[in-house]
This record gives structure tokens, C-alpha cells and sequence, in this order.
């Protein structure tokens, strides 16, 4: 079957086109190498279909653009001709268009749900059961593009392509083989496209292309080394050498179905370690400016092979799996967060090389030569002058002059920018304006070096003969690691827990021991850089709001600093003393958003100009409630979340001198 009535099922929405079109040239495609494959088949094949039908109804001529790599994982002369293999391209269109539900309906399975969540309460189960559940599905959306990624790469590798791209690419050229009917029909294949050589300028170029992300990773210091055979035919050409191939065609004699390669690997071959040989000369001659360290020195490749590299690959990801494990249970300190934000860099640097060598690999090991015999002779039919304001002859220009005068001058002028170092997010008090402005404060492990542990130890010592306290931190220290253990899955159910500790106390004499002492503790606790950040903000008119997991007899000696303690409120027996229970679940995780968030309607403030300070991982939801969030002595977690969302990243500690261990004066 050939003509219109093929294209029916597939083009629902005609492309208008002028009955006066002579020439239909479509040359617009995702270039992505690894596109979902859905989106990659209607980008690719279905719009060319359509852009063909256009041409039909208009009457005119069609020429696509397509690219040499049709050819796919081969090896050899490929010719200007059809390609050889034949694959259905109705029954993988199908197959694309129907795969997305499939994967859709693929997240939602239970096993599937179930590791997603244990995933994400993993990385914010602190936090509460909605960020976990915002989470997963945040989870579940990136799974579904990365499955459809792999079906597109999966399906193109096991019918012998390196991408979906180029995948799709072939297929649209075996549709329009089949169902083009009387339409004229010219096949451009052009290899990698880079940058002009002459026109409108050279190096003129817009957008990056394949060989430049490789390219500048190089000069940078990225890639130490990447996979590619060095004798193998890196087939680059210059961008107006295509557009005017283009242009020669399209004033070419019509004929039914012509094929034509714009590519340098026939009669100007560059080798792959002859590419490396002129960016490295390049590079060290002028290097790029590394910011505020000088410059990056080029890397010198060795060509280990595919094998070797992914070996080298494989064992550095195991490493950084156990720096990350490792990192993960280091305690809370600057050390802690500075050893995870080197671990992430270097997570960030080998997930860089796997994609870029995962991608762009195949393109650097290809055995492959395409021939331009037919391209030739169309360029020596011109005339004279046309060959002159026209030229494509790839034969006219060297690889040294073009490279390193021409094309990495052109990509690397912007990365010689030397910009200022990024400044770091700064806390910047605003005054009142016409809403209350609200500054709330998290207390433990933020504007004191104390918790709810200290403190009880602290008020037990201080009713306690010195040489009893061995029998008293004897209780304690058995109970402290199912405390930890209770802390890291849920900080509720950890103060639930403790607090069952005071259960049998009486409430006067706790209340009588902790005024006589606790104010000790938390003064020697308190960091001065917490009390002059309150007091700039008393200073700007904003309510100043404490909140805590601590008793409110433990903080009682910080409510003249602030406007307002949210604290714990310890249940009392008919008896006068402690049943160990809470008058009110904890107010921590999303229950501090939620409160903050009715808080905040009933003194009418507006969220977005408040300001929250919090340490830990279960603060997440507070600090995303307010629209100046501050991560204070942050957890690895935390600290991860601030630098990626650029939130101030502030350090208070206490007075420089101040014991890690501070007991109280024993009882006598």
C-alpha cells in the first residue's frame, strides 16, 4: 500500500501548507540521545509522516533530514542507498505509543509502590507521612521517565542501534520509503553537525551538539579518561557544509527516492586519536580558567577500552556507596557535612562520566566509514561560482586549522568568563511591612548544643549524691540505644518514649529542681550567635516564636528571650505527679508546618516573608513552610537539601571552651 490512506491511523492533526509550496525541507527532531521513547517516536517518526503528508497535499517535493548514524552498530563502508535491514515500523509505533500506559499502570503495582516508599522513608521519613508520600510520587514520576528511557535504549540496542535516536531516525526513513507514493522524496544524512567553518562566521553555532559536552567535560577535567577506538573515524562537518548540501539538493533534478551523505569520514577521515591529540594541544596552550583555583589541566587518555573503563567505573561506584553509607552515620558536625559534600561531588562527577560514556561512547568506538560519492558528484556538477558560494566539499578545510581555530575557540569563549565566586545564601532581616513577620526557632541542636537527653541527666545528677551517679547513668545508658534507634525513625515516637522516664516523678519537684538549675545548662548551651539573630529580629518588629520538643520546664529559662515557647507539656496524675504521657502529641515533623501554618492565620501573617531555623532532617516541613527557611548546624541530610535549594547554611555553637561534657554540682 502506498499514499495517503497509510498515514490515516497515525495523522490526526493536518500541518496546513501553501498549494504554491514547491520544496518541503523538514529538518526539526529531538536530538536526544535518550528521549522517553514515546515522546521520541512522535517526534521523529510521526511528525515526519505528517510533514510528508503536507508535501503530498501541496503538491511539492520532500526532503528529510536525517543522519548517517541510521546505519546503526556496524562496521564498514556504509553507501548513499536504502537502508538494509527492514524493521516493521507500524508494529514498534504501536509499541511506543502504547508503552507509557504500560509503564504507568507498571509504577503503581504494589512491589513497585512498596520500594518506592521504603526509599523515601528512607531519605525523609523524619520529616512526616506526607513528605513521604510527596516523596514517593516524586519517585514514582522520575521511575517512569527513566523505564521509558530504558525501553526506548533497550528496544534500539536489541535491533542493533546505540539510541533511540538513531533508532527512530531509521525507522522514519523505512516509512517514508514505503508510503511517500508520487511524492519526490530526498534523504539528506548528515554525521555529527558542529560548528561552521566559514558561514556566517566561523565557529558560528547554536545550542550544543554531540562532540561539545565532550569536548568541554575534557578541557574541565571531567573525563579522565573515555571509551573510543583511536584509530576509529570520529565523523564530524561543520554546519554550513550541511546547509549547503541541503540547499544543492533541493535544486537538484527530482527523483523518486535519493539518498545522500554530508559526512568527513571518506574522504577526510579523523581519527578519534587525532581529535583527542588536537584538543589536548589546544587545552594546554589554553587551558579554562578554573574559578578561583587557577586553571584545569587537560587529562591525558590512555584508551583503556569499553572494558577497563566500565570496570574502573564499577569499582569507584562501590567506593562512593560505602563513603555515602559511611558519611550517613558519621555524628553531626561541620567535618560530617563537609565530608558529604565531597562525597556527593564526587557522586555528581562519576554519574557524569557513566551517562557521557554510556551516550556518547558508541559514536567515538564506530568502525564505520560513510561514503559520499553520490554528495561528491552533485557538488562537481555545479557550476563554478556555486561551488565557491555553496561549498560542501569536506576535503577543503583540516582538522588542526578547523579545531583549534576554529570550533574550540568558538565552545569554550563562554566557559572563559571568569565569573565571581557564587556568593553564599545570607540570612537578610527584613523589617515589618504590612503583614506580622514571624521568626521561628527550633531548639535543640539549634540555638542550644543540648537535647531532652542532656537535660534529663542533668536534673537526675543534680537531686543525686556524686557517688550514686555510676547507678544512675546505669539505667540510662542501657535504654540510649533503643532511644537512637526510636529518634531515627520517628522523633515522636522518641519523646513519647522517653518521657515515660518522668512517669512516678513529682511534678513540683521536677519544676523546683529544674528552676534551680536547668538555667545553668542551657545558658552555658546557648550559642551567641542564636541570641543575636533573635535579638535582630525582636529588633525588626517580628514575633519571635521557640519551638521545641523539650518540656516546658526545661525551657523556661529562655521565654524572656522570645515572644512565644511551644513546648512539651508533660501529663499530671490526680496525684501531683507525672503519668509519663503527653497532654498533646509531640509537635514535631509536619505537625510544627501545621501549626505554624494556623499560627500564622490567626495573627495574620504571610508564610512566604517569615523566617524558621531548624537543624534536623524532621524539620524539613517547617523550613518549607516559610519563605526564608535557614538550615542551622544542619544534619547530612539537611544539609544536603539546603545546598541543592541554595538555603543559608548557618553554624552557631556555644561559647569556644565550653565542655562536651557538662554535669552539675551533685547533691549533698
Amino acid at each position: 500500500m502506498t499514499g495517503s490512506s497509510v498515514l490515516r491511523p497515525l495523522v490526526t492533526d493536518e500541518i496546513p501548507m501553501p498549494h504554491s509550496t514547491d520544496i518541503v525541507i523538514h529538518c526539526a527532531a529531538t536530538v536526544s540521545f535518550d528521549p522517553p521513547i514515546d515522546e521520541a517516536f512522535y517526534t521523529n517518526l510521526v511528525a515526519s509522516l505528517k510533514m510528508l503528508e503536507a508535501a503530498r497535499s501541496a503538491g511539492a517535493r520532500y526532503i528529510q533530514i536525517s543522519t548517517a548514524y541510521v546505519a546503526g552498530l556496524t562496521r564498514g563502508t556504509q553507501l548513499e542507498e536504502p537502508l538494509g535491514r527492514i524493521v516493521d515500523w507500524r508494529a514498534e509505533l504501536a509499541h511506543a505509543q502504547r508503552v507509557r500506559q504500560d509503564v504507568e499502570d507498571a509504577s503503581r503495582r504494589p512491589e513497585v509502590l512498596d520500594r518506592l516508599i521504603g526509599l523515601a522513608r528512607h531519605r525523609v521519613g523524619r520529616a512526616g507521612p506526607q513528605s513521604v508520600s510527596l516523596r514517593t510520587e516524586e519517585l514514582r514520576r522520575e521511575w517512569v521517565q527513566k523505564r521509558l528511557v530504558a525501553h526506548g535504549r533497550g528496544r534500539a540496542r536489541s535491533l542493533g542501534w546505540p539510541d533511540v535516536y538513531g533508532f527512530t531516525k531509521a525507522l522514519t526513513e523505512m516509512a517514508i520509503a514505503e508510503t511517500h507514493g508520487e511524492v519526490p522524496v530526498q534523504i539528506v544524512r548528515p554525521s555529527i553537525i558542529e560548528s561552521a567553518v566559514g558561514h556566517p562566521y566561523p565557529g558560528w553555532i547554536e545550542g550544543f551538539r554531540v562532540a561539545e559536552p565532550v569536548i568541554l567535560a575534557y578541557g574541565r577535567s571531567a573525563l579522565p579518561d573515555f571509551p573510543g577506538i583511536p584509530e576509529g573515524v570520529f565523523d564530524v562537518i561543520p554546519v554550513d557544509v550541511v546547509v549547503n548540501a541541503i540547499l544543492a539538493v533541493a535544486a537538484s533534478p527530482l527523483e523518486s527516492l535519493g539518498f545522500y551523505h554530508v559526512s568527513s569520514g571518506s574522504r577526510n577521515p579523523l581519527p578519534f586519536r587525532s581529535m583527542y591529540e588536537h584538543c589536548r594541544e589546544y587545552f594546554t596552550k589554553h587551558p579554562l580558567p578554573e574559578r578561583g583555583r587557577g586553571a584545569y589541566s587537560a587529562p591525558e587518555w590512555t584508551f583503556p577500552g569499553k572494558r577497563k573503563l566500565d570496570a574502573r567505573m564499577t569499582n569507584a561506584d562501590k567506593f562512593l556507596t560505602w563513603a555515602e553509607k559511611s558519611v550517613a552515620r558519621l555524628p553531626r558536625s561541620s567535618f560530617s557535612r563537609d565530608a558529604a559534600t565531597r562525597v556527593d561531588r564526587l557522586r555528581g562527577r562519576l554519574d557524569f562520566v557513566k551517562r557521557y560514556a554510556g551516550l556518547y561512547g558508541p559514536y567515538a568506538e564506530a568502525e564505520v566509514v560513510y561514503t559520499d560519492e553520490r554528495a561528491g558528484a552533485l557538488f562537481e556538477s555545479l557550476p563554478e561560482e556555486d561551488r565557491r558560494d555553496f561549498n560542501f566539499d569536506p576535503t577543503t578545510f583540516t582538522w588542526k586549522h578547523y579545531l583549534q581555530e576554529v570550533h574550540l575557540p568558538s565552545i569554550t569563549q563562554i566557559m572563559r568568563w571568569v565569573r565571581p565566586p557564587r556568593d553564599a545564601p545570607r540570612v537578610q532581616v527584613a523589617p515589618n511591612g504590612a503583614h506580622p513577620v514571624l521568626a521561628v526557632f527550633d531548639v535543640e541542636g539549634t540555638i542550644v548544643s543540648s537535647n531532652v537527653l542532656e537535660a534529663y541527666v542533668w536534673l537526675k545528677l543534680s537531686d543525686t549524691p556524686r557517688d550514686e551517679w555510676p547507678f544512675a547513668f546505669a539505667g540510662l545508658i542501657r535504654r540510649v540505644p533503643g532511644y537512637l534507634s526510636a529518634e531515627r525513625r520517628d522523633r515522636g515516637e522518641f519523646l513519647r518514649s522517653f518521657y515515660r522516664r518522668y512517669a512516678g516523678a513529682r511534678e513540683e519537684e521536677i519544676r523546683a529542681r529544674a528552676d534551680a538549675s536547668i538555667s545553668e545548662l542551657l545558658l552555658r548551651r546557648l550559642a551567641p550567635g542564636a541570641t543575636r539573630r533573635i535579638r535582630e529580629h525582636r529588633s525588626a518588629g517580628h514575633r519571635v516564636i521557640l519551638v521545641t520538643g523539650s518540656a516546658d520546664f526545661v525551657v523556661k529559662p529562655l521565654v524572656p528571650l522570645v515572644d512565644d515557647v511551644v513546648a512539651a507539656h508533660l501529663r499530671v496524675g490526680p496525684d501531683g505527679r507525672f503519668t509519663g504521657d503527653l497532654e498533646l502529641p509531640p509537635l514535631v515533623g509536619e505537625a510544627r508546618a501545621s501549626w505554624l501554618r494556623r499560627y500564622a492565620s490567626v495573627v495574620g501573617a504571610d508564610l512566604s516573608n517569615c523566617y524558621a531555623y531548624a537543624d534536623s532532617m524532621s524539620d524539613l516541613p517547617l523550613l518549607e513552610a516559610v519563605g526564608h527557611p535557614v538550615a542551622v548546624n544542619p544534619d547530612v541530610p539537611l544539609h544536603r537539601i539546603a545546598r541543592t535549594r541554595r538555603w543559608p547554611v548557618e553554624t552557631w555553637e556555644a561559647v569556644k571552651g565550653t565542655p562536651r561534657v557538662l554535669l552539675p554540682e551533685p547533691a549533698r
